[in-house]
Protein backbone atom coordinates (compact mmCIF):
# COMPACT_ATOMS: atom_id res chain seq x y z
CA UNK A 1 0.00 0.00 0.00
CA UNK A 2 1.61 3.24 -1.17
CA UNK A 3 0.91 6.10 1.23
CA UNK A 4 0.60 9.78 0.41
CA UNK A 5 -0.10 12.75 2.66
CA UNK A 6 -1.28 16.08 1.30
CA UNK A 7 -0.83 18.86 3.84
CA UNK A 8 -3.01 21.83 2.97
CA UNK A 9 -1.42 25.00 4.33
CA UNK A 10 -3.26 27.96 2.89
CA UNK A 11 -4.22 29.80 6.07
CA UNK A 12 -3.55 33.41 7.00
CA UNK A 13 -2.87 34.98 10.37
CA UNK A 14 -6.00 37.15 10.29
CA UNK A 15 -7.79 35.64 13.30
CA UNK A 16 -4.54 35.81 15.26
CA UNK A 17 -4.07 39.44 14.23
CA UNK A 18 -0.72 38.38 12.82
CA UNK A 19 1.01 39.17 9.55
CA UNK A 20 2.58 35.70 9.67
CA UNK A 21 0.51 32.88 8.11
CA UNK A 22 -0.69 30.40 10.75
CA UNK A 23 1.36 27.52 9.37
CA UNK A 24 4.55 29.57 9.79
CA UNK A 25 3.94 30.70 13.38
CA UNK A 26 6.38 29.46 16.02
CA UNK A 27 5.44 26.41 18.11
CA UNK A 28 8.15 25.29 20.50
CA UNK A 29 10.57 27.60 18.63
CA UNK A 30 9.88 26.07 15.20
CA UNK A 31 7.21 26.70 12.53
CA UNK A 32 3.92 24.87 13.08
CA UNK A 33 4.15 23.19 9.68
CA UNK A 34 7.48 21.56 10.61
CA UNK A 35 5.76 19.73 13.46
CA UNK A 36 2.89 18.58 11.24
CA UNK A 37 5.19 17.21 8.55
CA UNK A 38 7.27 15.35 11.12
CA UNK A 39 4.20 13.56 12.51
CA UNK A 40 3.52 11.93 9.12
CA UNK A 41 7.20 11.21 8.52
CA UNK A 42 7.55 9.57 11.93
CA UNK A 43 4.38 7.53 11.39
CA UNK A 44 5.86 6.00 8.22
CA UNK A 45 9.15 7.08 6.69
CA UNK A 46 8.00 5.93 3.24
CA UNK A 47 4.99 8.25 3.05
CA UNK A 48 5.15 10.61 0.06
CA UNK A 49 4.68 14.05 1.64
CA UNK A 50 3.09 16.85 -0.39
CA UNK A 51 2.75 20.39 0.96
CA UNK A 52 0.23 22.64 -0.79
CA UNK A 53 0.90 26.35 -0.30
CA UNK A 54 -0.42 29.58 -1.83
CA UNK A 55 1.91 30.80 -4.54
CA UNK A 56 2.88 33.89 -2.53
CA UNK A 57 3.87 31.76 0.49
CA UNK A 58 6.20 29.36 -1.29
CA UNK A 59 9.28 31.58 -1.15
CA UNK A 60 8.70 32.17 2.58
CA UNK A 61 8.49 28.42 3.14
CA UNK A 62 11.70 27.81 1.21
CA UNK A 63 13.40 30.50 3.30
CA UNK A 64 12.24 28.80 6.52
CA UNK A 65 13.48 25.42 5.31
CA UNK A 66 16.91 26.86 4.61
CA UNK A 67 17.06 28.93 7.77
CA UNK A 68 16.21 26.00 10.05
CA UNK A 69 18.12 23.39 7.99
CA UNK A 70 14.87 21.45 7.71
CA UNK A 71 15.84 18.43 5.61
CA UNK A 72 12.71 16.28 5.75
CA UNK A 73 11.89 15.24 2.17
CA UNK A 74 8.65 16.64 0.72
CA UNK A 75 7.18 18.11 -2.45
CA UNK A 76 5.78 21.64 -2.72
CA UNK A 77 2.68 22.22 -4.83
CA UNK A 78 1.03 25.54 -5.60
CA UNK A 79 -2.46 25.86 -4.13
CA UNK A 80 -5.67 27.02 -5.74
CA UNK A 81 -8.44 29.51 -5.12
CA UNK A 82 -10.18 27.39 -2.45
CA UNK A 83 -9.37 24.37 -0.30
CA UNK A 84 -11.13 22.21 -2.92
CA UNK A 85 -8.84 23.46 -5.67
CA UNK A 86 -5.73 23.17 -3.50
CA UNK A 87 -6.49 19.55 -2.63
CA UNK A 88 -7.21 18.83 -6.29
CA UNK A 89 -3.79 20.27 -7.22
CA UNK A 90 -2.21 17.99 -4.64
CA UNK A 91 -4.07 14.96 -5.97
CA UNK A 92 -3.00 15.81 -9.53
CA UNK A 93 0.61 15.49 -8.36
CA UNK A 94 0.05 11.82 -7.46
CA UNK A 95 0.75 9.17 -10.10
CA UNK A 96 -0.74 5.74 -9.56
CA UNK A 97 -3.01 4.47 -6.80
CA UNK A 98 -2.60 4.02 -3.08
CA UNK A 99 -3.98 5.62 0.06
CA UNK A 100 -3.91 9.38 0.57
CA UNK A 101 -4.38 11.43 3.72
CA UNK A 102 -5.56 15.03 3.45
CA UNK A 103 -4.53 16.99 6.52
CA UNK A 104 -4.65 20.57 7.76
CA UNK A 105 -1.13 21.94 7.95
CA UNK A 106 -2.12 23.68 11.19
CA UNK A 107 -3.04 20.47 13.03
CA UNK A 108 0.41 19.64 14.42
CA UNK A 109 -0.84 17.73 17.47
CA UNK A 110 -2.16 14.70 15.58
CA UNK A 111 -0.50 11.53 16.86
CA UNK A 112 1.42 8.98 14.81
CA UNK A 113 -0.92 6.37 16.31
CA UNK A 114 -3.99 8.05 14.83
CA UNK A 115 -2.29 8.54 11.45
CA UNK A 116 -1.40 4.85 11.16
CA UNK A 117 -4.84 3.78 12.39
CA UNK A 118 -6.55 5.93 9.73
CA UNK A 119 -4.35 4.58 6.92
CA UNK A 120 -5.08 1.00 7.99
CA UNK A 121 -8.80 1.68 8.32
CA UNK A 122 -8.96 3.38 4.91
CA UNK A 123 -7.12 0.42 3.36
CA UNK A 124 -9.75 -1.88 4.86
CA UNK A 125 -12.92 0.18 4.36
CA UNK A 126 -12.07 2.59 1.53
CA UNK A 127 -11.91 5.71 3.67
CA UNK A 128 -11.54 6.88 7.26
CA UNK A 129 -12.63 10.23 8.66
CA UNK A 130 -11.81 11.03 12.32
CA UNK A 131 -14.39 12.65 14.56
CA UNK A 132 -15.09 13.45 18.19
CA UNK A 133 -18.43 13.72 20.01
CA UNK A 134 -19.99 17.04 20.97
CA UNK A 135 -19.62 17.35 24.73
CA UNK A 136 -21.51 20.57 25.33
CA UNK A 137 -25.20 21.36 25.12
CA UNK A 138 -26.43 22.63 21.76
CA UNK A 139 -29.29 24.80 20.57
CA UNK A 140 -30.37 25.52 17.00
CA UNK A 141 -31.00 29.15 16.10
CA UNK A 142 -33.69 29.93 13.53
CA UNK A 143 -34.36 33.63 13.04
CA UNK A 144 -35.20 35.11 16.44
CA UNK A 145 -36.04 31.70 17.92
CA UNK A 146 -33.85 28.89 19.23
CA UNK A 147 -34.55 25.36 20.39
CA UNK A 148 -32.94 22.30 21.92
CA UNK A 149 -30.74 20.11 19.71
CA UNK A 150 -29.80 16.52 20.55
CA UNK A 151 -25.99 16.66 20.64
CA UNK A 152 -25.72 12.85 20.42
CA UNK A 153 -26.66 13.12 16.73
CA UNK A 154 -23.62 15.26 15.87
CA UNK A 155 -19.87 14.80 15.54
CA UNK A 156 -17.00 17.25 15.16
CA UNK A 157 -14.92 16.34 12.11
CA UNK A 158 -11.12 16.41 12.05
CA UNK A 159 -8.29 15.64 9.66
CA UNK A 160 -6.43 13.69 8.38
CA UNK A 161 -9.23 12.38 6.20
CA UNK A 162 -7.92 9.31 4.41
CA UNK A 163 -9.15 7.77 1.13
CA UNK A 164 -8.10 5.51 -1.68
CA UNK A 165 -6.41 7.74 -4.24
CA UNK A 166 -8.50 6.58 -7.19
CA UNK A 167 -11.80 7.18 -5.38
CA UNK A 168 -10.85 10.62 -4.13
CA UNK A 169 -9.57 11.69 -7.55
CA UNK A 170 -12.92 10.69 -9.08
CA UNK A 171 -14.73 12.67 -6.38
CA UNK A 172 -12.65 15.77 -7.14
CA UNK A 173 -13.58 15.58 -10.81
CA UNK A 174 -16.93 17.09 -9.78
CA UNK A 175 -17.58 20.79 -10.38
CA UNK A 176 -16.81 22.88 -7.30
CA UNK A 177 -19.61 24.15 -5.06
CA UNK A 178 -19.44 26.27 -1.89
CA UNK A 179 -20.78 23.27 0.05
CA UNK A 180 -17.43 21.48 -0.35
CA UNK A 181 -15.78 22.44 2.93
CA UNK A 182 -13.83 19.21 3.44
CA UNK A 183 -12.88 16.01 1.63
CA UNK A 184 -15.60 13.92 3.27
CA UNK A 185 -18.20 16.28 1.84
CA UNK A 186 -16.72 16.01 -1.65
CA UNK A 187 -16.45 12.21 -1.43
CA UNK A 188 -19.99 11.83 -0.12
CA UNK A 189 -21.30 13.99 -2.97
CA UNK A 190 -19.72 11.55 -5.43
CA UNK A 191 -21.62 8.63 -3.88
CA UNK A 192 -19.12 7.31 -1.32
CA UNK A 193 -20.33 6.35 2.14
CA UNK A 194 -18.19 8.00 4.79
CA UNK A 195 -16.57 5.80 7.41
CA UNK A 196 -16.40 7.78 10.68
CA UNK A 197 -13.83 6.62 13.25
CA UNK A 198 -12.72 7.98 16.65
CA UNK A 199 -10.43 10.98 16.47
CA UNK A 200 -8.38 12.64 19.20
CA UNK A 201 -9.41 15.50 21.47
CA UNK A 202 -5.90 16.97 21.35
CA UNK A 203 -5.85 16.96 17.51
CA UNK A 204 -6.66 20.67 17.50
CA UNK A 205 -6.62 23.05 14.57
CA UNK A 206 -4.61 26.18 15.27
CA UNK A 207 -6.68 29.18 14.22
CA UNK A 208 -6.43 31.50 17.25
CA UNK A 209 -3.80 32.54 19.77
CA UNK A 210 -5.59 30.41 22.35
CA UNK A 211 -5.17 27.35 20.10
CA UNK A 212 -1.45 28.05 19.84
CA UNK A 213 -1.18 28.34 23.62
CA UNK A 214 -3.02 25.03 24.00
CA UNK A 215 -0.65 23.34 21.54
CA UNK A 216 2.33 24.66 23.50
CA UNK A 217 0.84 23.25 26.70
CA UNK A 218 0.20 19.88 25.07
CA UNK A 219 3.78 19.67 23.87
CA UNK A 220 4.99 20.27 27.40
CA UNK A 221 2.73 17.55 28.80
CA UNK A 222 3.13 14.74 26.26
CA UNK A 223 3.27 12.04 28.90
CA UNK A 224 -0.13 13.06 30.30
CA UNK A 225 -1.95 12.47 27.03
CA UNK A 226 -3.97 9.30 26.57
CA UNK A 227 -4.86 7.60 23.31
CA UNK A 228 -8.58 7.14 22.45
CA UNK A 229 -10.26 3.77 22.79
CA UNK A 230 -10.71 2.47 19.20
CA UNK A 231 -12.72 -0.62 20.14
CA UNK A 232 -15.99 1.19 20.63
Amino acid sequence: MKKYAILVAGGSGMRMQSLVPKQFLMLDERPVLFHTLEKFYNADLETDLIVVLPKHHISSWEHLIKGYSFSLRHRIIEGGETRFHSVKNGLDAIDGDGIVAIHDGVRPMVSETLINFLFDEADRAGNAVPCTPVNESMRTVSGVKNFFTDRSMYRLIQTPQVFRVSQLKRAFDQPYTMMFTDEANVAESSGLEINLVPGEVHNIKITTREDLMMAEALLKNKDQRSEPNRKG
